[in-house]
């Protein structure tokens, strides 16, 4: 009796988020994109056996919270890439949660337009969307 008292106390509402299917399926991989994430490990397994001269280059947004200012991040960091390949494999680092945030906003999946909403499955699907996209 106290144990149903104490359940869900504080809690004014559920939502029950999509599964990782249900995400897969709403924003397939694209065969490009696939591709490009084959590529990539390949590359990096190949600069960690040695196999590769090249130095890794990890570079990125602390958190990201504009999906455009993202996009345009990642086709000038394309550009960069294909001008540098030589010496250097750049790889872009996307992030979509504040690291070191207790308090205020805790980023792009929690909390999508920045208001408090926490519409996560919104989230799920524009994080989703953009790292197939970049």
């Amino acid at each position: 009796m106290i144990e149903k008292a104490l359940e869900n106390l504080n809690v004014d509402s559920q939502q029950v988020l999509l599964t990782p299917d249900d995400l897969k399926r709403d924003l397939p991989m694209t065969p490009a994109a696939a591709a490009t994430v084959v590529r990539g490990r390949e590359t990096v397994q190949s600069i960690l056996d040695r196999q590769n001269h090249r130095l890794m280059i990890v570079v990125g947004p602390c958190s990201i919270h504009d999906v455009d200012a993202a996009m345009d991040y990642a086709r000038r960091l394309r550009a960069l890439a294909d001008r540098v390949a030589d010496s250097l494999f750049i790889v872009m680092r996307v992030y979509f949660e504040k690291p070191r945030t207790t308090v205020g906003w805790k980023g792009l999946i929690n909390d999508p337009h920045l208001d408090d909403s926490f519409r996560i499955d919104e989230g799920l699907h524009i994080g989703r969307r953009l790292l197939r996209d970049i």
